[in-house]
């Protein structure tokens, strides 16, 4: 395979700085890119060995920048670093890159996953540069960094990362990138004072296609047709909860947004596209109109789809949250504010200028716009009253609406004037000191103490600030000799006389401290235990961190619950809503695992204000035989299936990589390969990226489906095409334990979707929920209730028999009763033709018995 950039440098043995550039260059003519003034000057400053800042408007070809870069430091030997604060753009640029030259020559590091970091360009996470840096500083083997979307040194939480690897660096130049970076006059002197090169910041405002700005006082749908009648679509409708997003994209149905040649051509494209998850039908029903869904609550399948759809020109409209702002491969003419003020997590403001620009920014489409356009919606109770005003003045009596009470702030064309023209305000210094930092600099071969107190002291916080950091680093210090984790020693030939007591890995972290206490926790629970595969995953969740949207619902149900029960027992209203401040989410094994983290705590004091976060999702799941359409529809998750995905996506890569093998039971394997299983048959795109992020070469069963993801084979694996099949069959007993027999045959179908697209009809069963009421009380006769514990779980219980021509199993699972008889079966028969086609098990029921 042709690597243009490695195999131009592989043809020339001569590496100076002028010759790299005309190579470079070369390439750029022979891609017929033209270069805008700010990247030219850019180039030629970084060839020149300066620190640069690169300050110029989305779109204005800043990767391109960062080629040269990369292509330059590989030429001459040199190891570089990109980085920015995303998993998913960094896990895209590394892919990216690795086109360009080699995967064998390209490294990624995210935390998540860990691919050839040792190569000469690592592509990783601000966190992982930050602590390369912490560990080695100026030993480190880097020479040149890259570091995207810079503006992220002012973040709340991980604005310390972005600093650190500017202080203690001082090999290493410098390429800071951003589109809103406000004033950087401080950022180059620092950067001089580091590493002693000359800092340049490269600005400018020119955008390849320039922005109007507009403020309209219509309603939100009649906007949108005006958008797209005057030629401005596609229009990405910005939104900052997902509900809304969600909300207004049904609403937007009833506008007239596409022609009927239209909507015949994206249902072409969609022809082969299976919306197989409870949401789907309304994400289906959408895009179908032209409307596009776009927000981290999707799986990541539809996500996909509505950006090849919008590369394509096939959406109009496209709903989504301000994540636009970082970047999402979204080409759009018009970007539409809904609203100018936004909840931060802490308090409702008018959007900063950073964030206005950051999003806006996004309009127009380079080589296909002349110009992009920016539009704000005016207050909706600003828009009503417009409309009852005319009322008024035809004599009606009105009622004037009052601006909202809470999680608002007032603005107005005013406020939308300012924010266009405002500069992005300077980037404040976030800085702080915990365990895990001390722990990094000590561990280096140089004196780490001499070197913490100067990171303290050449770090970007005031005077005062400063003065409280070494209080709490000193804090933080003795609680680590007391316990006993760092200790003094000789000094070493390096200067050091601090010696850590225990081996961090190159990517320590809180996640992976929190790996540490699951590694020391296992020894801990009863390998024999018949409720030892639950622990194990409980231990799992625990460390993983909180779907809160989730919890809130499990919260929800259990109040609700609860409160019913109080109301049938008397209780009076005052004492029952004491009651349900009492009630918490699902939280098994609680008392356990607070005891043991505590102990944990106290011999590794670096994890500081990190905890475990007790709590049952997929054990939840697993126990009561629910599959992702089950649990979504049970707690109306249908607008966070992408969180709920991204969890279960984190237990199994926990289960898989981290739980050792020799803590692995035949039931603890079953539920790893389960949930693999699971992950695939709703969407595959997660796990193949992770896949390809452990292997290059990796290749997916759907890598060369034009649009549709999550086309595996589910019967291609048996064992884990068993398990899905087993938890169908489990949840059938659930309900005949429950005597829903109804509802029993129900769960044997085929989803709704496969039944309409693909004719599949499922259970065809020979039996009818009357027989299966005379069945089971036969049963009861002579067994009593049979069990659904762990032993009753048990694969030994199951009997695969595989026809032939390997177009259909028997399959039988024995009913494992009180007395342990075990001599009734329920058999089924699986279509895998079927099965195959519908990405999901086609189950018929066919007899229930005596074993023959």
């Amino acid at each position: 395979m042709d690597y243009p950039l490695f195999d131009l440098i592989a043809k020339t043995a001569i590496t100076d700085n002028d010759t790299l550039l005309g190579l470079f260059l070369e390439y750029i003519d022979t891609k017929k890119i033209t270069l805008y003034p700010a990247q030219e000057t850019a180039m030629l400053e970084l060839f020149e060995e300066k620190n640069v800042i690169l300050n110029t408007p989305t779109g204005s070809g800043k990767s391109l920048v960062a080629l040269a870069a990369h292509f330059k430091a590989l030429a001459q030997g040199k190891k570089s670093v990109y980085t920015c604060p995303i998993k998913a753009l960094v896990n895209e640029k590394w892919m990216s890159l690795c086109k360009e030259f080699g995967p064998e020559n390209v490294g990624l590091a995210t935390g998540d996953a860990s691919v050839n970091r040792d190569a000469p360009l690592l592509c990783c996470t601000a966190e992982i540069l930050s602590n390369i840096a912490l560990r080695e500083g100026g030993w480190a083997n880097v020479q040149d960094v890259v570091m995207d979307e810079f503006h992220y040194y002012a973040d709340r939480d991980r604005g310390f990362a972005w600093q650190v690897p500017l202080l203690t660096m001082p090999q290493a130049r410098f390429l800071l990138m951003s589109a809103t970076l406000g004033e950087t006059t401080f950022f180059e002197k620092e950067l001089t004072r580091v590493n002693n090169r000359s800092s340049i910041t490269v600005r400018s405002t020119d955008r390849p296609v320039p922005l109007a700005f507009g403020y309209v006082e219509t309603p939100l749908s009649e906007t949108v047709e005006t958008l797209i009648a005057e030629n401005k679509a596609p229009v990405y409708v910005v939104h900052f909860t997902q509900l809304e997003a969600s909300q207004n994209a049904q609403s937007f149905t009833s506008a007239n947004i596409c022609t009927r040649e239209e909507k015949e051509a994206i249902a072409k494209v969609l022809i082969d596209f299976k919306f197989n998850s409870p949401h789907g039908p309304d994400i289906k029903r959408w895009i179908r109109q032209g409307i596009g869904i776009h927000h981290a609550g999707l799986l990541p399948k539809y996500r996909i789809l509505v950006e090849r759809l919008a590369q394509q020109g096939l959406l109009k409209v496209i709903c989504g949250t301000d994540t636009l702002g970082v970047g999402i491969n979204v080409p759009i003419r018009t970007v539409l504010f809904t609203q100018l003020c936004k909840y931060d997590g802490q308090k409702t403001g008018i959007l900063s200028a950073r964030d206005f620009h950051q999003i806006s920014g996004r309009a127009g489409r380079k080589g296909f716009d002349d110009k992009g356009f920016v539009v704000a919606q005016a207050p909706e109770y600003v828009i009503d009253n417009k409309a009852l005003t005319l009322k008024q003045q035809g004599g009606k009596k009105v009622v004037k609406r009052k601006p909202p009470e809470r999680n608002f702030v007032n603005w107005d064309a005013d406020t939308f004037g300012k924010l266009c023209v405002a500069t992005p305000e300077r980037l404040i210094s976030r800085f702080s000191v915990t365990h895990a930092m001390i722990l990094n600099v000590l561990s280096r071969k140089d004196n780490g103490c001499r070197a913490m107190k100067e990171l303290i002291a050449s770090c970007h916080e005031s005077v005062k600030s400063k003065r409280l950091l070494r209080q709490r680093a000193w804090t933080l210090f003795r609680s680590l000799i007391e316990r006993g984790i760092v200790e003094f020693t000789s000094p070493t030939p390096q200067g050091s006389n601090i010696r850590v007591n225990l081996d961090l890995q190159e990517d320590f972290s809180m996640d992976q401290a929190l790996s540490l206490f699951l590694l020391d926790a296992m020894p801990l629970l009863d390998l024999t235990s018949d409720e030892y595969p639950l622990e194990v995953l409980t231990l799992v969740e625990s460390i993983i961190e909180d779907p809160l949207v989730i919890l809130r619902k499990q919260l929800d149900r259990l109040k609700t619950k609860k409160m019913i029960e109080m109301k049938m027992d008397g209780v009076p209203y005052e004492e029952r809503l004491e009651e349900l401040d009492k009630l918490e989410y699902p939280k098994p094994n609680r008392e356990w695992l607070y005891s043991n983290f505590n102990d944990f705590s106290d011999k590794h004091p670096w994890i500081g204000q990190e905890n475990i976060k007790p709590k049952s999702i997929f054990r939840e799941m697993y126990e009561t035989f629910s599959s992702f359409s089950d649990y979504i529809r049970d707690y109306d998750l249908e607008r966070a299936e992408g969180l709920l995905l991204r969890h279960l996506n984190s237990v199994y890569k926990v289960l898989s990589q981290t739980v050792p093998d020799s803590a692995k039971t035949e039931p603890v394997r079953e539920m790893e390969v389960y949930l693999g299983a699971m992950i695939l048959q709703i969407d595959s795109s997660i796990l193949d990226e992770w896949n390809k992020m452990q292997n290059p070469s990796y290749q997916s069963a759907e890598s060369n489906a034009p649009v549709q993801p999550g086309a595996e084979d589910i019967t291609r694996n048996v064992k884990a095409f068993t398990a899905l099949i087993r938890t169908r069959l489990f949840a059938f007993l659930q309900e005949i334990q429950k005597k829903r027999y109804d509802s029993a045959l129900g769960g044997l179908m085929v989803s709704a979707s496969a039944q309409s697209e693909y004719g599949a009809t499922g259970s065809e069963s020979v039996l009818t929920s009357i027989d299966l009421l005379a069945i089971f009380d036969e049963f009861a006769l002579e067994h009593g209730s049979f069990r659904l514990d762990p032993e009753a779980r048990n694969s030994k219980h199951t009997y695969v028999e595989i026809a032939e021509n390997k177009q259909s199993w028997r399959i039988q699972q024995m009913l494992i009763d009180a007395s342990e008889l075990n001599d009734w079966v329920v058999e089924f028969s699986i279509d895998i033709v079927k099965s195959r086609l519908c990405a999901e098990p086609v189950i018929k029921l066919v007899r229930i018995g005596p074993v023959d």
